[in-house]
């Protein structure tokens, strides 16, 4: 989902020549998309599988064996590589791997080597979403809680930035939160703060949420399948992550907003006029209807189910709850079911369900073709037989490191591709069939460099100017992007610290 309109600027006054005329506004230049990013990402990697050596490793129960790379002779010729770039979206959605040649196409007979049941799975959550937003069971609720912690405004603040980032953490709350800052400034403004803790609270909680995914399924979910682990694997580690770093994240906002009311000069966001009369017109948030309450128990116990159900309590040694082992296909059925059930609840009746669904569905057909993509990439490499040529290459430059060092170097290596590829899904496709299997070599657990990833996708999507999520929560809450990074920039480096230790002690503890 885009936002066009909410990050569009003022079109600059234009300048005049000397017989008077103004000139042609100048054109400013602006990142590409992460579709277009990908598009050259792909044609790029087809060039270089012509220069870049073939060669594989010997595999063992799926992973690359240390010490048996060796260079193989390819048999396609250059019209059929030339097929494979063009066939390469279609390859990433559903195309299938011969066991005899190990090449992928579509049809054919082999091992499943597409991302056609993340796709689907992708689709239906945002239905699911959508569907929930249109009852405006979410708005009314945060509403509601809002108003019931009016008089503790800094419990209100730490719930709030936690609630967002449960929602970040279970399902990569992302364009959504872009519908409560509307709520959140005349709210924020008058408890006596300003509009840069109403931004905050809500960009701040989501972004954190996210960059500690527990089982976020574009995030977590996506990194997970390109790993070939299941997305409750390193579930542990994630968790404490996210309490941690939520709870490092709210003592922060807490303690500008307390330095904003305690000194108002202080404030990075000083209050207008406008602010003045937004703070003054204040109102109460109406009740909750008894079908938003019933909406809000259903939403949250489809996620509850959901990290039920993917999470292999067998491994973690809980013998009372059984280990249900869902994976994509199970849970994109969960969330279908889940979204007409919302839907009929909340009153959309038979049509407006229909509509949420297939409107939800729309909205998130961007994520969902950005995995396609990132896949066709992984094939062309794959029908090359260069993965394994870069994999030897970058496990002879992190051979020497200790695990602990391994950890953090997977992270460092995420932070200029979360930049350029700013979809977590698209960078989780592109990156993870790549780097997962160095974490064989180096001792540690695949689901390690998933966090890694995550954690650097996460991190930098906080403060990218290629985000929509961060340029168009901004525009709405008409707070100036240098004085956010401004406050961001302490906050930024704490959290760098903090995952940097979080990711060496999960290296330590394996």
């Amino acid at each position: 989902m885009t936002l066009q309109s909410a990050t569009a600027s003022p079109q600059p006054a234009r300048a005049r020549t000397d017989s008077g005329a103004p000139d042609a506004p100048r054109r400013r230049l602006r990142f590409p998309s992460a579709f277009t990013v990908l598009f050259v990402v792909t044609v790029a990697v087809w060039a270089l599988t012509f220069v870049i050596p073939a060669g594989r490793y010997d595999t063992k129960d799926g992973s690359p064996v240390p010490g048996t790379y060796h260079s193989v002779e390819l048999t396609t010729g250059f019209w059929q590589r030339l097929k494979d770039l063009f066939l390469a979206p279609v390859n990433g959605l559903y195309g299938v791997t011969d066991a005899g040649t190990g090449l992928t196409a579509p049809g054919g007979t082999g091992s499943f080597a597409g991302a056609a049941g993340v796709f689907l799975f992708i689709l239906a959550v945002g239905a699911f979403i959508t569907v929930t937003m249109r009852t405006g069971a979410l708005t009314a609720g945060v509403a509601r809680l809002a108003q019931r912690l009016h008089h503790r405004r800094t419990l209100l603040l730490v719930v709030l930035l936690t609630v967002f980032s449960l929602g970040g953490t279970t399902y990569g709350m992302a364009e959504e939160t872009l519908g409560f800052y509307g709520l959140m400034i005349p709210l924020m403004l008058s408890l006596g703060y300003d509009r840069m803790v109403a931004a905050t609270v809500v960009m701040v909680g989501a972004g954190v949420g996210t960059l500690a995914s527990t089982v976020n399924p574009f995030a977590t979910g996506v990194a997970s399948d390109s790993a070939g682990i299941g997305t409750g694997d390193g579930i542990v580690l994630r968790l404490v992550m996210w309490v941690c770093l939520t709870a490092l994240a709210a003592a922060y906002v807490v303690r500008y907003a307390r330095r904003v009311t305690e000194d108002p000069s202080r404030s990075l966001t000083p209050l207008t006029e406008d602010d003045l009369r937004i703070k003054a017109e204040g109102g109460e948030a109406a009740k909750l209807t008894s079908r938003q309450r019933t909406v809000l128990y259903l939403f949250a116990t489809t996620f509850l189910f959901m990290i039920f159900a993917v999470v292999p309590w067998s491994d973690l040694h809980v013998t009372f709850l059984p280990t249900l082992g869902w994976y994509f296909p199970e849970l994109a059925a969960l969330f279908i079911v889940a979204a007409v059930a919302v839907g009929l609840v909340g009153g959309l009746g038979e049509k407006g369900t229909v509509n949420a669904v297939t409107a939800g569905a729309g909205d998130f057909i961007g994520a969902a073709l950005i995995v396609m993509l990132a896949r066709g990439v992984t094939v062309i490499m794959n029908n090359a037989s260069v993965t394994d040529t870069i994999l030897d290459v970058l496990q002879s430059a992190v051979a020497d490191t200790s695990s602990g060092v391994f950890a953090v170097l997977m992270f460092a290596v995420n932070l200029p591709l979360a930049f350029f590829v700013p979809s977590s899904s698209g960078h989780a496709a592109l990156a993870m069939p790549i780097l997962a299997p160095l974490a064989d070599f180096a001792g540690v657990s695949r689901a390690l460099v998933v966090t890694a990833y995550q954690s650097a996708s996460g991190w930098v999507n906080l403060v990218t100017p290629t985000s929509a999520v961060v340029m168009g929560g901004l525009a709405l809450a008409k707070v100036r992007y240098d004085r956010y990074l401004r406050f961001m920039a302490p906050l930024m480096g704490a959290l760098l610290v903090a995952v940097a230790g979080f990711l060496a002690l999960g290296a330590a503890v394996r």
